[in-house]
């Protein structure tokens, strides 16, 4: 494995991995992480398909991370059940970002119009 990783907080890798919202930088942790691994800057319409890009390898680097459940979490267990992931699994792991050819970086405006359709967007300042 590469030696250019990054450490992240745990809360913001199992942000990625159980799709829960764990991270203690909110949203901020989740763009920190993707951005990273992804090399882009990401739109928030953009986290969820990159998220799905970044899974796999961030489990191929940490398989220990495979089996954890937050099925239970929610707003008021969260701080309590990353607690426990830290006290278990550490409070920072390094990552890798994506090997090369795995991310497929889109334009953010081209990609929202595929998803929404262009009718509904207004591009301001171009």
């Amino acid at each position: 494995m590469k030696n250019n990783g990054k450490k992240f907080h745990l809360g913001d890798i199992l942000s990625i991995t159980t799709g829960k919202l764990v991270s203690p930088k909110g949203m901020d942790g989740i763009y920190d992480i993707l951005n990273y691994m992804s090399g882009d800057t990401l739109f928030t319409h953009q986290l969820p398909r990159v998220s799905e890009e970044c899974k796999p390898k961030i489990l191929e680097q940490h398989p220990q991370l495979n089996d954890i459940d937050a099925s239970p979490v929610n707003s008021e267990t969260y701080k309590q059940w990353l607690a426990e992931q830290v006290a278990k699994y550490g409070e920072y792991l390094e990552i890798q970002p994506l090997p090369s050819g795995s991310h497929e970086s889109k334009n953010p405006i081209e990609e929202l119009e595929d998803k929404i359709g262009k009718e509904k967007i207004i591009v301001v300042g171009k």
